[in-house]
């Protein structure tokens, strides 16, 4: 077993079934600035002033009948209380699509290796920027791990069951039990085995972006 087995080849399953992500759509300024405001709850009024700009100005901003000057975004971002960049930066709630996946107990995608029993959680979402699994912890020695494992990302580590110890390349070990966790840049090497009797279980969530 290579030094990224383990995790780096979770990461590239995940991100095999995903195409490449869709080019980002034009912002319209207009309909941009009319929700920001809305969201607010300002009249064209109470926004204006806020601008220091003309009621009929920011209305033909927002109705696209105009193309303000870098000034005039300078004073809409201000009275926003946003930055420039964001006037052309989506919402949230536009980027919304409503997607989710559930993964019963024990249906999740196995893939074991020599040192972990893994199984990828929420497997037929693509795109996802989150990579969930659950996994039984079956070393029991640093030794049985080809060096360390590392990959690109952050990590989220959460105990279920067991004890296990975090070794990590920066760090002295550290021991955890059920309900405790770490967070941990995940190019930084790293190795967990289970000091507890049985196969520890812990639930790992590691980026993708």
């Amino acid at each position: 077993m290579t030094k990224t087995t383990d995790n780096t080849r979770l990461i590239r399953i995940a991100r095999a079934s995903g195409a490449e992500a869709d080019a980002a759509e034009p912002i319209d300024l207009g309909k941009r600035v009319r929700d920001l405001r809305k969201a607010r709850g300002w009249t064209l009024e109470q926004a204006a002033g806020q601008a220091g700009l003309a009621r009929s100005t920011l209305s033909k901003i927002e109705n696209g009948q105009m193309s303000p000057t870098y000034e005039a975004l300078k004073k809409l971002a201000e009275g926003l209380a946003i930055s420039v960049p964001q006037l052309f930066t989506p919402s949230a709630q536009t980027q919304v699509n409503g997607r989710m996946a559930v993964t019963k107990s024990g249906e999740g995608q196995a893939h074991l290796t020599t040192t972990y029993e893994h199984e990828l959680l929420a497997g037929a979402l693509t795109r996802k920027q989150m990579l969930p699994y659950r996994a039984r912890i079956r070393a029991r020695k640093l030794e049985e791990f080809d060096g360390w494992v590392r990959h690109e990302g952050e990590e989220f580590l959460y105990v279920l069951t067991g004890i296990v110890k975090l070794y990590t390349e920066f760090y002295e070990p550290v021991e955890l039990r059920r309900g405790d966790s770490a967070y941990y840049d995940a190019a930084m090497g790293h190795n967990v085995v289970s000091v507890s009797p049985e196969d520890a279980t812990v639930l790992w969530v590691t980026s993708l972006a």
